[in-house]
């Protein structure tokens, strides 16, 4: 058989060589660190025979697919150590997450506690030094039930009947079995170092009105100084915690009186908000798109439409009844839009047309997802729809990811590029195969004219359509997707959409759908923790706090204050009558990014002692040079050391 690799270079092997044979012959360093192989966009065990012609990737842990196989590998050993120490113990499922992996448990009447947990480390370390493999066992359905009758576990029970129509496999590790699709790793000796950090309740199939679990949430690692480092930047993300710094900050509000999910702006946070708003909006002028706004809910009728409803029904907010119609809160802007473009015929010299939208959506989120301002039921995305021709494609798939970049450039985001195509063998994605096909290789084309440095996420596509998504890593190592351009051939069958051409035809346009901060919240608690805080100059709320050391010099701060906020600046001065040490101990605290303080002296010299947040006392600044200053941080992407340096 022939295995085309990644560089695409092409070797062949014969029928039935496995995962680890051909790791092995490409390097035992290779071998030694492989984790499992994708085999034709499939993920396989390393033990598992090839028996066609494939293109093949071996993963290790440094690639995502491959964390996510040793951390549900790593699952499957904490419940082997839970089933050790705590006899009798049944276990609903045991994914991959994006920190590690978690377990459902169900312990009768007995209870784990966070002092327990290093217990199960032990165990778990224990068990891994005995080296035993993860064994595939392929088994039929009947059999699998009657396995799990034995074993008294109503769970795995439960599990099964939602796979009759699918082969059933079981693995084992030493004495070990649980009922799993896989993958795994070869063997427990790659689980090196082993942290289990929280334990939570979660009700089983996240049903409030079935059992509460024990979830106990972990992670693993090949090398104990990986470890080392997750346990760094936890500590690091808990002192950046968005939700933290929002409620110091004064930045947001989510209160049970308005409801889970749903998040209060409060001044400062909307007034960074706008400011974002702004920026975006200025860029869109000037790259020709219009501004439109959309009611918070449509017909239900429209989302059958578009395909939304049923097939988000599950993420979605149960329809409402308002006489014989049935509305619901909008789960998607992109419907709204195509209505517009359907108001009247349209030519193809109206087109590209760019219609932008800061429209807020709906989703339904169980209670126990929420995260603060990342994890929400109401927010605010940064959107736009553009229908244009075939012809027009590219320069607009380019334009549009252009402006995301000049997003991320300019908050000095560290960015990885995902081409997001569907999973040939999933049924799941609308539309004719050839247009994806059509769609997919004219985003690809864009990217390598554009240089872009990307990777393929197969089956990451949405259901109309694929994507460029873009990956940000946050200073602490975290990643989260947030910018988004798709090509969509889908909705304008859909939806009937046609201009007349040049030919005086009738064709369909193309839509690009595309949202460079992705959603306002989202992005909103990333830069918050990004910055942890310290926002840049032109953001701040308040930019600098006039600190008089006594009452002498009230009027003087007074009349500083009025006049940096007729130059523009947003300026407050602190006339309280308290220490001038406690006046600078709280502009710290708000992380205003300046401080001016006066004394007599400054007032003799008609200068002001500087100090910049985060970096101390820069000297005396006459009121020009502290202007001069002002003005160049004032504009999105400046730094204040940089500024500072010079």
């Amino acid at each position: 058989m022939k295995i085309t690799l990644p560089d695409n270079t092409i070797r062949e092997y014969p029928d039935g060589t496995t995962g680890m044979e051909i790791a092995k012959s490409i390097s035992e360093g290779l071998a030694r660190n492989a984790v499992g192989i994708i085999v034709n966009g499939k993920t396989y065990d390393l033990s598992r025979k090839i028996n066609e012609n494939a293109y093949i990737r071996i993963l290790t842990f440094d690639d995502e697919e491959g964390k996510e196989i040793f951390w549900h590998s790593s699952a499957h050993l904490m419940a082997e150590a839970v089933s050790k120490l705590f006899p009798g113990a049944k276990f609903g499922v045991g994914p991959s997450i994006e920190n590690g992996f978690y377990y459902d448990i169900d312990l009768g009447d007995r209870k784990i506690t966070i002092e327990d947990l290093p217990k199960i480390e032990q165990k778990m370390a224990e068990l891994a030094k005995r080296s035993a493999d993860y064994e595939r066992i392929e088994i039929a359905w009947d059999e699998a039930v009657e396995f799990w009758k034995k074993a008294g576990d109503e769970y795995k029970l439960e599990l099964l009947e939602g796979l009759k129509e699918d082969g059933i496999t079981f693995y084992k590790q030493g004495n070990f079995i649980d009922l799993c699709r896989g993958t795994h790793i070869p063997n427990t000796s790659m689980i090196k170092a082993i942290k289990l950090y929280s334990i939570a309740g979660a009700y089983w199939k996240g049903d409030s009105n079935r059992k509460m679990m024990t979830r106990i949430y972990g992670i693993t690692f090949p090398k104990k100084a990986m470890l080392d480092e997750w346990l760094h930047q936890r500590e690091e993300a808990e002192k950046r915690d968005h939700r933290k710094l929002g409620k110091e900050l004064e930045l947001f509000m989510i209160t049970p009186m308005i409801g889970g999910g749903l998040p209060v702006w409060l001044p400062k946070g909307a007034f960074i908000r706008r400011k974002l708003e702004a920026f975006i909006k200025e860029e869109l002028v000037k790259r020709g798109y219009v501004e439109v706004i959309t009611p918070h809910i449509g017909n239900l009728e429209l989302y059958k439409t578009s395909g939304h409803y049923p097939y988000y029904a599950d993420s979605q907010f149960a329809p409402i009844k308002v006489e014989e119609e049935e509305y619901m809160l909008k789960p998607m802007n992109c419907p709204h839009h195509h209505q517009i473009y359907l108001l009247k015929p349209r030519s193809y010299r109206e087109l590209p047309l760019r219609l932008a939208e800061f429209g807020t959506v709906y989703r339904y989120e169980q209670s126990g997802e929420l995260n603060g301002l990342s994890r929400v039921r109401g927010f605010t995305q940064d959107d736009a729809h553009i229908y244009c021709t075939e012809e027009q494609l590219k320069d607009e798939i380019r334009s549009c990811i252009e402006l995301t970049q000049l997003v991320f450039k300019t908050f000095g985001m560290n960015v990885t590029t995902r081409l997001s195509f569907r999973d040939e063998t999933s049924s799941k994605y609308a539309g004719d195969t050839s247009l994806w096909e059509k769609a997919e290789r004219e985003l690809r084309e864009v990217a390598d004219e554009m240089g872009l440095d990307y990777f393929i996420g197969v089956g990451e596509a949405s259901f109309y359509g694929p994507k460029v998504d873009f990956i940000v890593k946050d200073t602490i190592g975290r990643k989260w997707q947030l910018g988004t351009v798709q090509v969509d051939y889908v909705m304008p069958e859909r939806f009937n959409l046609e201009y007349t051409g040049a030919d005086n035809s009738k064709h369909r346009p193309v839509i690009i759908h595309r949202a460079p901060f992705g959603s306002m919240e989202r992005f909103f608690s990333i830069l918050i923790e990004h910055y942890a805080g310290n926002f840049p100059f032109w953001l701040c709320p308040t930019q600098v706090s006039v600190l008089p050391i006594g009452q002498n010099q009230y009027e003087y701060a007074e009349e500083l204050t009025s006049k940096l906020k007729e130059f523009g600046f947003r300026a407050v001065a602190d006339v309280r009558s308290e220490k001038i040490s406690r006046k600078i101990a709280e502009s710290e605290q708000q992380k205003i990014p300046f401080a001016l303080i006066i004394g007599q002296k400054e007032i003799e010299n008609n200068t002001v002692s500087v100090r910049v947040h985060g970096i101390g006392d820069i000297g005396a600044k006459t009121i020009e040079e502290i202007v001069e200053i002002f003005n160049k941080l004032d504009v999105p992407g400046a730094k204040i050391d940089d500024i500072i340096k010079k």
